[in-house]
């Protein structure tokens, strides 16, 4: 172990000019009442630069400084130190030299700490200096509950004793915090917030349960031998849900919220009988989190501009579309959050309410006692409302009343499930809308999805196969992508070895205009379709996926799905002269893909 020389923060940033005198008594002071380590109080209360600090104490200790954010982490090696006495010294095992391990300390001169994890590690440690931020990241990815959850699966297992599906419903309904079925439930909850997963699904199978979290828009599963244990799992989630837990043959949604890892998470459910038992999927939204903002939902800035001017006039129907999962209801809330003033008011009809916002009239679907969106918009309609939001435009009764109510000075936001931004005219008249209806309310469309980014440490360069660059002149207006640094991310422990982390939307928006009016009016979608293409400054979905890819952000096998799903429902299809080279690519691009989302067990 090295020697630590005896030095106080403080005294070192004093005499490094880094603080004054005055800063520093008011940090030790705010140090008393709360308990905190003076250099993030320094660093919090802005009176020293984090780097700045930290580079002083590298020098002042003869340690190195070791950048987490780009430092490829080795899982096992982390894991030699319990995740509970990583979190309480702030450290995380970097390498092991042989002789010792190098460890990343927060704060390298608690002789306590590094006495500590000698032990625990049964050798020698030698210090590093690292972000607190950083390590924290680095810790939440790393320390997965996995091993804790097949634990306490088993744990549960044994408790049920014999009996497949007999339970003492009082015990389940009155468990404390120490039941294993409590323990087994929070830590699913917990891993899942950990990685930041948007869903949990519980699948029981005839001989195993799978618990798949969705992050990024992928499942990752993790499978379980203790199939007993689902029926325990399902009756406590019923039962946290205020749900029929005797009725197992029909489905059910209910919602409630958990608190995990100081976070406050609303959580909706839903349960489906299936073959082998009651299968729950479970929306995590975080009610802890601000709603994101229209500048935060990641549209380019030109689309904003337009979207903003749109959403700001008085009248008219403005769509929002792409399938589930694609982000539509960001981009709304996004809407209202900028649309919410005191002289406003606002009515929305949702199935269900996601996000509670104040001065907003929000009315939950209840279609089992007949609360539909059609029945909520008639008498929304008589509530005097300037913007009405429809969850979603489902039938041909609520298309004409969200058409008629735009035409009558009320602005209507709404999403549809289609393709692209001009199918969505074609769907409404599908539905039964008149064509002049139409033409006359709906002032704009914005067609988006969610497409994942290239992990940030991980990130090298890619060089496209010639069959790639064959399929990328064909299919995009770029003309010279030989010449474009495109990038991947090869895997690495923060990204669970798939090369992504995070993703972003990519959009595209049509006004509508008196040309394209007109041909809604006569229901000629072809000319429609035609007159949009040709717009001035307007950007297909997959164009705007390629400008990620050329900047960096993506993969070309992300912008390969984005234009699959278009192609999957449009009606155009490959020539005999480009299906073969079109085949060999997005073989090679899913084979990419496979490997890239595979997560070590």
């Amino acid at each position: 172990m090295a020697e630590i020389k005896k030095i106080r923060i403080g005294d070192m940033l004093l005499s490094a000019n880094a603080i004054t005198d005055a800063q520093l008594q008011e940090a030790l002071k705010e140090q008393k009442s709360t308990g905190q380590r003076l250099g993030r109080i320094l660093t919090d209360l802005g009176f020293v630069d984090e780097d700045k600090m930290l580079n002083l104490l590298s020098h002042q200790l003869s340690i190195p400084f070791v950048d987490l954010s780009h430092f490829n982490f080795n899982t096992d090696l982390v894991r030699l130190l319990p995740e509970t006495m990583a979190r309480r010294f702030r450290a995380i095992v970097l390498e092991n030299r042989g002789s010792d391990f190098l460890v990343g300390l927060v704060d390298p001169m608690d002789i306590f700490a590094v006495d500590e994890l000698s032990r625990a590690l049964k050798n020698n440690v030698q210090q590093a200096v690292v972000r607190e931020s950083e390590l924290l990241k680095a810790l939440d990815v790393i320390y997965r509950r996995t091993e804790e959850i097949a634990n306490f699966a088993e744990e549960l297992e044994e408790e049920l004793g014999e009996a497949a599906e007999v339970f003492d419903l009082n015990q389940l309904s009155t468990d404390g915090e120490d039941a294993p079925v409590v323990k087994l439930l929070l830590s699913i909850f917990e891993d899942a917030v950990q990685i930041s997963a948007s869903d949990i699904h519980i699948e029981p199978d005839e001989h195993e349960l799978r618990i798949r979290n969705r992050v990024d828009g992928v499942l990752y599963e993790q499978v379980m031998k203790e199939t007993r244990v689902a029926a325990a799992l399902v009756l406590r989630l019923k039962l946290l849900s205020g749900l029929n837990i005797s009725e197992k043959r029909l489905p059910q949604d209910g919602r409630f919220n958990i608190k995990v890892k100081k976070r406050n998470i609303d959580v909706r459910l839903s349960t489906m009988p299936l073959q082998y038992g009651e299968g729950v999927v479970m929306r995590l939204l975080d009610q802890s989190n601000n709603l994101t903002n229209l500048n935060n939902v990641g549209m380019p800035q030109g689309i904003l501009e337009h979207f903003r001017r749109l959403i700001h006039y008085p009248h008219g129907l403005i769509l929002v579309t792409g399938p589930t999962g694609s982000g539509k209801t960001t981009t709304l809330y996004g809407a209202l959050q900028e649309l919410n003033i005191p002289g406003r008011k606002i009515i929305t009809a949702e199935d269900p309410v996601e996000y509670r916002m104040p001065r907003i009239n929000q009315v939950q679907i209840k279609s089992n006692i007949g609360l539909t969106f059609s029945k909520i918009l008639r008498v929304a309609l008589r509530q005097d409302p300037d913007v009405l939001l429809i969850g979603e435009i489902r039938d041909g009764e609520t298309a004409e009343i969200a058409l008629r109510a735009s035409m009558t000075g009320h602005l209507v936001l709404s999403t549809l499930h289609t393709n692209d931004a001009v199918s969505s005219a074609a769907r409404l008249i599908d539905m039964g809308a008149e064509g002049y209806l139409v033409a006359v309310s709906l002032r704009a469309i914005v067609a988006q999805r969610l497409i994942r980014k290239i992990c940030n440490y991980c990130i090298e360069n890619y060089t496209p196969s010639g069959v790639e660059l064959d399929w990328l002149l064909g299919r995009s207006k770029l003309d010279n992508s030989g010449e474009v640094n495109f990038k991947h991310g090869k895997g690495c422990s923060r990204c669970n070895q798939t090369g992504y982390q995070g993703r972003i939307g990519v959009f595209e928006l049509l006004e509508i205009n008196g040309e394209m009016a007109g041909a809604i009016r006569d229901s000629d979608i072809q000319r429609l379709t035609h007159i949009a293409n040709n717009q001035p400054g307007f950007k297909r979905l997959h164009d705007s996926a390629m400008d990620y890819a050329i900047q960096g952000l993506t993969t070309l096998a992300e912008v390969s799905r984005v234009a699959g799903q278009l192609e999957d429902e449009g009606p155009a299809a490959p020539t005999d002269e480009t299906v073969e080279e079109d085949t060999l690519f997005e073989l090679s691009l899913s084979k990419t893909q496979a490997t890239n989302i595979e997560l070590p067990q």
